[in-house]
C-alpha cells in the first residue's frame, strides 16, 4: 500500500512535517482549515511565476505567520518590496488578523518534487513533448544529487484520443520505507485537449 498512499501524509511523524501548524478547538477547526486552503490557492494563482514549492502557515495568538518557500524570492518580494507589502495586506484582509510573511529560498529547485512537477506542466502547456520534458527533468535531478526519481503523467498525452498513464523511474524510490526521505509533488497541465496530471517522487 506504500505505492498508493500520499507519501507526505504517510511520513508525517517520521521524516516530514505538517504544512499548517496551529491548534484549534472543534468549533473553529473547519473554518481555519478552509482559510488555509483559500490562502494556498490565492498564493498559487498570485505567485504563478515565482516557483513556490510549499507554503507553511503558523498561527500564534491572534496573528498569522506565513512562510513561502520559493526558488525565485526576488519575484515574490518585487521592486523595493512593493509586491510583498501588497501580499501582506491582501492576506491580512483574508484572514482578519495581522500577517507576517517570510520568504525562504529553495536552493536546489531541480530536486524539489513540487517544482519539477510545475516545470513539466508549464512545458506541456507550451506543447513540448511529454517524454522529452520528463526525461530532461529526471536527468537534471539525478545530476544534482537525487538518489532516485519517479515521474508519472496521466491524461491525453500528445493529444491522443484515449487517455493513458506513462511513468519513468531512475535510481531508488522506496515508497514503503518510512525513513526514506521522499519528496512528493503534483501538478495539473491544462492543455487544449484536456487536463494532464503530473506526479513526481524524489
Amino acid at each position: 500500500m506504500g505505492q498508493k498512499i500520499h507519501p507526505t501524509g504517510f511520513r508525517l511523524p517520521v521524516t516530514r512535517d505538517w504544512s499548517s501548524r496551529w491548534y484549534a478547538n472543534n468549533r473553529d477547526f473547519a473554518g481555519m482549515l478552509a482559510e488555509d486552503i483559500k490562502v494556498r490557492e490565492y498564493l498559487k494563482s498570485k505567485l504563478k511565476n515565482a516557483a513556490v514549492s510549499r507554503v507553511l502557515i503558523e498561527r500564534p495568538a491572534k496573528s498569522a505567520r506565513i512562510t513561502i518557500y520559493s526558488a525565485r524570492p526576488g519575484v515574490v518580494i518585487g521592486k523595493k518590496g512593493e509586491d510583498i507589502e501588497k501580499l501582506k495586506k491582501d492576506l491580512a484582509d483574508q484572514l482578519g488578523v495581522p500577517v507576517a510573511v517570510n520568504i525562504e529560498e529553495v536552493r536546489k529547485p531541480e530536486v524539489n518534487a513540487q517544482l519539477i512537477a510545475d516545470n513539466i506542466t508549464q512545458q506541456l502547456e507550451k506543447r513540448i513533448m511529454f517524454r522529452r520534458a520528463m526525461k530532461r527533468a529526471m536527468q537534471n535531478a539525478m545530476r544534482l544529487g537525487a538518489q532516485g526519481i519517479k515521474i508519472m503523467s496521466a491524461g491525453r498525452l500528445n493529444g491522443i484520443e484515449i487517455a493513458r498513464t506513462e511513468w519513468y523511474r531512475e535510481g531508488r524510490v522506496p515508497l514503503h520505507t518510512l525513513r526514506a526521505d521522499i519528496d512528493y509533488g503534483f501538478s495539473e497541465a491544462k492543455t487544449t485537449y484536456g487536463v494532464i496530471g503530473v506526479k513526481v517522487w524524489v
